[in-house]
C-alpha cells in the first residue's frame, strides 16, 4: 500500500477513535427521525447510498456540525443545482469545511509471466473526493432538508411491513422463544425472543439484522476463526446498522459500555484497516441478505467489496 493510502486509512481510523472516546455513539450507529430527507447518507444527484467506510466517514462529519440532512454532494454537483457552499465558520479550521470520502478504483496492468504468457495484474487506488451536507447549502433546496419531508403514518407501517418480507425472503430457519438472540452455527438457525419483548419495533429489526449478518458469513467465505470474535462482531454491528438504514428504520439501544467497545478501539488503534475490512464486509452481507428480496441489484455509490 502507498504512503497516501495508508495516511488516508490512518487519518479517517483516527478520526472514528476520538469519536468514540469522546463519548459519541459510534458513527455507524444513528437513530434518525421518520424524515424523508433522513438517514443514511446519499448522493444529492444520483440518489445512491454511500457504502463501505464512507457512511461512517459522513456521520462523523454529523456528529462533528450538527448535519441533520442525508443528502451529500461535490461543489459542482450543488453548483449544478442552483446552489453554493456556505462560508466556513470561523470555528472551523481551513481545509477542514468540506467532507472527504474515498473510493477504491481498479487499475488492470498486463504482464509477461516467465513463460511468455500474457496476464493481467489487477490492484486496487484508494482515492478521495470532498462531499458536502446540504446543510453546508445556501440555494432554494428547501424540499431537501431534513423537517420538510416527514413520513406519513401509512409509510412508517408500510417500512415494517417491507422489513418482515425482506426477512421472510431470506432462507433462513429464526425460532422464536427465549429471552436470548443469537446465531447458532451448528445447526445453521436464528434463536429470537418474541418480539413482544422488545421496546420498540426498529429495536427488534436492528437485533434480527445482528444475527442475520453472523448467518450469511459461511455464505459469503468469510473466516471468522481466523479473523478473530471481535472482527465478526464489529462487521454483524456496523451490518445491522446498515440493515436498518436500507429499511428505512433506526438503530437503537446501542451499549455504550458493551465488552466489545475496547478490543474495538485496541484493534483500530492498532491496524488502520480494521475498520475498513469490517465495513466492507458488513456491506457485502447486507446486500447478500436484502436480494433475496430485491427485484434489482442494488445500486451503490461505491463497490464495498473493493474495500480492504
Amino acid at each position: 500500500m502507498s504512503s497516501k493510502q495508508d495516511q488516508i486509512r490512518t487519518e479517517i481510523t483516527n478520526r472514528i477513535v476520538e469519536s468514540i472516546k469522546g463519548g459519541n455513539l459510534p458513527p455507524w450507529r444513528k437513530s434518525w427521525a421518520n424524515d424523508h430527507n433522513s438517514g443514511s447518507a446519499s448522493n444529492v444527484v444520483s440518489k445512491r447510498r454511500y457504502t463501505g467506510i464512507n457512511p461512517l466517514i459522513l456521520e462523523l462529519a454529523c456528529m462533528k456540525h450538527g448535519f441533520n440532512s442525508k443528502w451529500w454532494g461535490t461543489m459542482k454537483q450543488w453548483n449544478d443545482l442552483g446552489a453554493r457552499i456556505k462560508r466556513r465558520p470561523d470555528h472551523v479550521p481551513p481545509g477542514h469545511w468540506a467532507t472527504q470520502i474515498v473510493f477504491f478504483s481498479p487499475i488492470i496492468k498486463k504482464k509477461i509471466d516467465a513463460n511468455g504468457i500474457e496476464k493481467e495484474d489487477k490492484f486496487f487506488f484508494l482515492k478521495t473526493y470532498s462531499v458536502f451536507n446540504i446543510d453546508q447549502v445556501e440555494g432554494d433546496l428547501e424540499h431537501l432538508r431534513a423537517g420538510n419531508a416527514p413520513l406519513t403514518q401509512i409509510e412508517i407501517d408500510e417500512k415494517y411491513e417491507a422489513a418482515e418480507k425482506a426477512i421472510a425472503a431470506i432462507p433462513v430457519e429464526i425460532f422464536f422463544g427465549g429471552n436470548q438472540a443469537y446465531y447458532d452455527p451448528m445447526n445453521d438457525r436464528i434463536r429470537m425472543p418474541n418480539r413482544k419483548f422488545f421496546s420498540t419495533a426498529d429495536q427488534y429489526y436492528g437485533v434480527i439484522g445482528h444475527e442475520l449478518v453472523h448467518f450469511s458469513e459461511s455464505r459469503l467465505n468469510w473466516d471468522r476463526k481466523n479473523s478473530g470474535y471481535a472482527m465478526g462482531e464489529l462487521i454483524a454491528e456496523i451490518g445491522a446498522c446498515f440493515w436498518c438504514a436500507e429499511l428505512g428504520l433506526s438503530m437503537e439501544n446501542f451499549d455504550q459500555n458493551c465488552s466489545y467497545l475496547k478490543g474495538w478501539l485496541a484493534a483500530m488503534e492498532n491496524d488502520h484497516s480494521f475498520i475498513f475490512k469490517a465495513a466492507a464486509q458488513a456491506s457485502k452481507a447486507v446486500n447478500f441478505l436484502l436480494s433475496f428480496s430485491r427485484t434489482e441489484e442494488a445500486v451503490t455509490e461505491t463497490e464495498p467489496e473493493l474495500v480492504a
